[in-house]
């Protein structure tokens, strides 16, 4: 399966929209494990237990596993989502972005070493940095476009002199994205749901293309909101533009006691439900 069947096939399978973020935080921790990073891999396979049939996708943020030497705790975390999860897809939150040579390392390290679905990436070099991922039969690609962090604005905002008049950076990618560099049919995009109508904007551009949309929760996006700009359907009631709602911290430290995994689930299966009524609307 290609990893849009797999989104697709989880989306219909647990009737959800939701991706749970995985960026572990050992200070953050139930107070029985709190500053303790060897209990990474504990933490997150609870919190992967407790939502594996609400989840549309995980998504590990690969840096909170670096940050505390537990890559191995990854690698062990991704086998563990195969086995309690196999149809949904895992997406490595890495945004790599470097010139072709490296890119194919990367890539490696994406695919091989982590065995992830998908991987997000910085458009920012160009083509050539982003072709080596789309090499890999059936494997997804979300680029960075309208990200929902403040300092977007620096570059994503900005204007672009083209023979079609004057995009914007972000509106540029989205076009990329869902026309010339989709060469393997599973490349996304990345859109931040603090920016709802810019969501909407990028839907257009790129009808059917999957937008992760990261921000809902601890972030302040707005869940309803974020549905309606990037979720589209045929008659039928089909999904033809799919998207992939994330939430991490707001699920993930739901809890400070022994009880944090359920309480993950309780706030994971209302975030669902809210992603669900929204399609509705």
């Amino acid at each position: 399966m290609t990893f849009l069947d797999m989104l697709q096939g989880a989306e219909r399978q647990h009737a959800s929209l939701l991706c749970v973020g995985l960026d572990p935080e050992p200070a953050k921790f139930p107070r029985h494990w709190q500053g303790d990073a060897s209990k990474i891999f504990d933490f997150c396979a609870a919190i992967v237990d407790a939502t594996a049939d609400l989840a549309m996708a995980f998504k590990p943020q690969i840096a909170y596993f670096a940050a505390h030497r537990a890559e191995d705790q990854l690698e062990r975390l991704v086998a563990h989502m195969r086995r309690v999860a196999p149809k949904v897809p895992v997406i490595l939150d890495a945004k790599r972005g470097d010139i072709g040579a490296t890119a194919e390392q990367y890539a490696i390290e994406a695919f091989e070493r982590f065995g992830a679905d998908a991987v997000t990436l910085s458009p920012y070099m160009g083509f050539d940095s982003v072709q080596p991922y789309l090499k890999r039969h059936g494997k997804g690609a979300f680029l960075l476009c309208r990200t929902s962090n403040p300092g977007g604005d620096d570059f994503q905002n900005q204007r672009l002199a083209t023979v079609d008049g004057q995009p914007r950076l972000f509106e540029h990618i989205a076009q990329l994205a869902q026309g010339p560099w989709n060469l393997n049919g599973q490349l996304g995009l990345v859109v931040g749901a603090t920016y709802p109508a810019e969501i909407e904007r990028v839907r257009a551009l790129a009808p059917t293309v999957p937008l992760l949309i990261p921000g809902v929760g601890a972030q302040g996006g707005d869940a309803t909101a974020t549905v309606k700009a990037g979720w589209r359907a045929n008659a039928q009631g089909q999904t033809t533009g799919p998207i992939c709602v994330n939430s991490s911290r707001a699920i993930l430290y739901a809890s400070a006691e022994a009880d944090f995994a359920q309480a993950a689930r309780r706030v994971a299966e209302a975030t669902r439900q809210t992603l669900c009524e929204a399609q509705r609307a």
